[in-house]
């Protein structure tokens, strides 16, 4: 078998509040699967379930380290899930407001491609 792109979805979160690369990530997944539908691995792939579906995240974050790759990772409702981190993204100066347990007036913004691959012959 070999593995088969089926479609990449691109895109950005951001954590305005709280400096968490890990929510910017997170936000950056749910943004690029947000708005498709993938009738195709049935119809087309021939996939009995959707959790055949591989699905490789990549995820560009300032301080990919301080990623909690599980949190992000469950975003995605099926598939064979991986995860890969890379610095990257943008730290954008915003305003820190207490009452949000902000740190200081980072805001960190995130970009994500996501990758559905099948197996097939």
């Amino acid at each position: 078998m070999t593995k088969k792109r089926f479609i990449i979805e691109m895109g950005m979160g951001i954590d305005q509040h709280g400096q968490d690369p890990t929510v910017a990530a997170a936000r950056a997944v749910r943004n690029a699967i947000a708005h498709n539908a993938l009738p195709g691995v049935w119809e087309v792939a021939g996939l009995n379930h959707p959790n055949e579906m591989i699905v490789e995240v990549q995820v560009a974050v300032p301080y990919p380290e301080q990623v909690r790759q599980e949190e992000v990772l469950a975003v995605l409702p099926f598939g064979r899930k991986t995860l890969t981190l890379e610095p990257g993204g943008m730290v954008v100066a915003g305003r820190a407001i207490p009452e949000l347990d902000d740190k200081n007036d980072d805001m960190y913004v995130a970009v994500a491609a996501v990758t559905v691959s099948i197996e097939a012959d």
